[in-house]
């Protein structure tokens, strides 16, 4: 696991800067993704840089590297796990090997393969190729979206990459303004989505694309697509006994290392199944670490412990209590946008955690994605008898949603089944809706909006409307795995893995699996209000009936109250003086929210930590 960086400067282009010492100042800025080796090189064009976290072929795996010829350079991001085998076929081709390295695998498959060479490699990456001879850049990105890459094409030509944005930042002829776009879709999502960046200059290459720099233009091509659950019309015996040996298989491949490796266990389905999975491949007890919390509502260390007594695995715990919100500032810095999902605090301290004991874990992500897993699809199906009501019915029921007071009981129900079939998904997974936005926002602020607000909902909506009332949770699912799914829980687990220098590995995301789940009809997945169904009769006797029936709670924080004690006073400082308040919001209508908190007439914890991590994203990045 690494990070990597990198420019591209035309021979047109005014350089007024050291090359060698900016690419060296990129790779210092995301140390902690590598802190074991860096590497560099300028040559003609290309400025290419990385930093090791070395997990495979510890010795020789040094980047940037090279082909025997020298033509082409490589730095990588991730891990192959089916690289072995890739190199057996390479090898039979003709290809020698200097090392034993995923990394000179990708190399070696693209110079027999080109582009194509995505379609062999079985992992998690991001990675940039430069031919010296061509002068031609290629960047790919994994198929889920596990591993970051950015780019950006500036003013003077010059092409810029890196896997966080903070170090593309340093780069001279980057402007830091601010995507509008991204700024509305961030306030309905607590999230900046794929196709989005908050800075202008700024874009993602998305996940299953890979990307071709030549002759100052570039061209993305997207490479692989999440599929769309079907009725594959397999026996549902035959389903579970295919989807048993993929689990089991993804698990195996996952546990290659040449360095310590442990596992995430939450108390939930997923990382259960993970490490029963890694328990019995591994000889020796698997090392597991949990989270917990002092509140009760949220702490979930009692079902960690009765998987890791029944696995009988090597278990560590670890308890956030309130002062550690504290820490949120340094949190900001690492994920580069705004991010407001508060399990990224406890997500950082397990990773912190388990980082003193291994240097790879293994986590649960994807599985409710997959196989029906959040509870807002139960709560989703069952408002699906509003689809049935008369259009004048509807209009009514949004007219009266529009004029009744905020904090009236049963004001964003009303609106919601008023809504169409996917506008009323969107609605429930956001945090300010459209009218909330409305008064969130300025009179200025919405006029600079413009074309800006409702973006992000566009988007979405666009996503999954084709056919969406042949299957609405398959669409559903499809829809939260291109969006929620790597531009929330991926950023999350990257990046507070990485901040800790912990590679973190998803089984259940192996594109295999996926392609799998995918044959799996929606209606063996939510079978009545059976979450996760064939999943649950997959994995009956490997975890104990205790974890698969027990109520979902997912990775609960304490949020409400962190805001009502230990936050309150920053946070109301913060967002009544703060530069987001005076550029962009409506302050009466923060105020409003505020007053209404304290008082406990409503619960706006959630809004109120999403405007508390823009205000301090905008003081750490924009200053």
């Amino acid at each position: 696991m690494c990070g990597i960086v990198g420019f591209i400067t035309p021979e047109s282009s005014v350089i007024s800067f050291d090359r060698g010492k900016l690419i060296r100042r990129m790779c210092d800025a995301i140390e902690h993704r590598g802190p074991d080796d860096q590497g560099t090189v300028v040559r003609g064009k290309a400025s290419l840089g990385m930093r090791r976290l070395s997990i495979i072929d510890l010795a020789s795996g040094h980047q940037p590297m090279f082909t025997e010829n020298e033509r082409y350079a490589i730095v990588f991001n991730g891990e192959i796990y089916n690289y072995r085998d890739l190199k057996v076929d390479l090898e039979s081709k003709g290809y020698h090997f200097r090392t034993n390295s995923d990394t000179e695998t990708i190399l070696h498959a693209f110079e027999e393969y080109g582009s194509e060479c995505v379609q062999h490699l079985r992992g998690m990456f991001a990675f940039a190729i430069w031919d010296f001879e061509g002068e031609e850049l290629f960047l790919a990105r994994d198929r889920v979206g596990k591993k970051p890459l950015f780019y950006a094409k500036l003013p003077d030509g010059s092409f810029v990459f890196g896997s966080e944005i903070k170090s593309m930042l340093l780069h001279p002829n980057i402007v830091k303004d601010i995507d509008t776009r991204a700024l509305d879709s961030y306030l309905t999502f607590g999230y900046v989505p794929e196709n989005q960046c908050i800075f202008r200059d700024i874009r993602k290459v998305q996940p299953g694309c890979f990307l071709k720099l030549s002759g100052g233009t570039y061209k993305e091509s997207q490479y692989w697509a999440f599929p769309l659950s079907q009725d594959a019309g397999i026996p549902q015996d035959d389903l579970i006994a295919e989807l048993r040996e993929t689990l089991e298989e993804s698990v195996r491949i996952r546990m290659i290392s040449d360095v310590p490796l442990g596992a995430f266990l939450s108390g939930g389905i997923d990382s259960s199944v993970v490490v029963g999975l890694m328990s019995r491949i591994s000889a020796e007890p698997v090392k597991t670490f949990s989270i917990g919390f002092n509140e009760d509502t949220f702490n979930e260390l009692k079902y960690a412990r009765v998987a890791a007594q029944h696995f009988d695995t090597d278990h560590h715990e670890f308890i956030v209590t309130p002062d550690l919100v504290s820490i949120v500032d340094d949190l900001v810095w690492h994920f580069d946008e705004p991010f407001a999902d508060p399990s990224s605090l406890p997500t950082y301290m397990v990773s912190k955690l388990a980082r003193e004991h291994v240097t790879v874990v293994l986590s649960g992500d994807g599985g409710d994605e997959l196989f029906a897993g959040y509870s807002r699809y139960l709560t989703y199906l069952s408002r699906s008898w509003s689809d049935r009501l008369p259009s004048t019915v509807k209009r009514f029921t949004n007219f009266l949603a529009d004029i009744i007071p905020e904090n009236t009981p049963g004001k964003f129900f009303l609106n919601n089944v008023s809504l169409a079939p996917i506008d009323r998904y969107i609605d429930m997974v956001s945090h300010f809706n459209r009218s909330r936005r409305q008064r969130l926002y300025s009179k200025a602020a919405l006029e600079r909006l413009n074309g800006s607000f409702g973006y992000g909902e566009s988007e979405f909506s666009s996503i999954a409307s084709a056919n969406f009332a042949e299957d609405p949770l398959g669409h559903l699912l499809k829809l939260d795995s291109v969006t929620y799914l790597p531009s929330d829980v991926m950023v999350k687990v990257d990046r507070m893995s990485m901040a800790s220098s912990l590679e973190a590995r998803a089984p259940l995301l192996d594109h295999k699996l996926i392609e799998l789940a995918a044959k799996v009809p929606t209606s063996m997945k939510l079978e009545g209000i059976e979450t996760k169904a064939i999943l649950k009769k997959a994995v009956t006797g490997l975890v104990p009936n205790e974890i698969l029936y027990r109520q979902k709670q997912g990775f609960g924080v304490p949020i409400v109250e962190w805001i009502n004690l230990e936050l309150r006073e920053r946070i109301r400082e913060t967002l009544l003086e703060g530069r987001a308040a005076r550029e962009y919001f409506d302050r009466s209508y923060i105020e409003h929210l505020l007053d209404e908190h304290k008082a406990g007439r409503r619960d706006h914890a959630y809004s109120l930590w999403l405007l508390f991590m823009l205000e301090l994203w905008m003081n750490r990045y924009l200053q």
